[in-house]
C-alpha cells in the first residue's frame, strides 16, 4: 500500500455494507456514506470558523434533500410487493 493510499484510506474510510444485498441498497449505502463524509467536512468548517452557520446549513439541507431524492429514485423503503 503506498502512503497516498493508505492517507486516502485514512481521510475517506468505507465500512462494509452488512445489510441485505441488493443492488439498490448498495448504491444508497454508498450515497449515505458519501453525505456523512460531506457533513463531517461542513461541520468541522464550521466549527474552525471557516463557513458561516448559515452557509453550512445551507449546504447541509441541499445534502439532504439529495439523499432523499436518492431514497426516493432507488425505491428504498417501499414494501416489496
Amino acid at each position: 500500500m503506498t502512503i497516498n493510499q493508505s492517507k486516502n484510506d485514512f481521510i475517506h474510510p468505507r465500512h462494509s455494507y452488512h445489510g441485505r444485498v441488493k443492488p439498490e441498497n448498495l448504491v444508497f449505502n454508498s450515497n449515505l456514506q458519501e453525505f456523512a463524509q460531506k457533513i463531517s467536512y461542513i461541520c468541522n468548517l464550521e466549527t474552525a470558523g471557516k463557513l458561516p452557520p448559515d452557509e453550512a446549513y445551507k449546504r447541509i439541507k441541499s445534502l439532504w434533500k439529495e439523499l432523499k431524492k436518492s431514497k426516493k429514485e432507488l425505491g428504498i423503503g417501499r414494501d416489496s410487493q
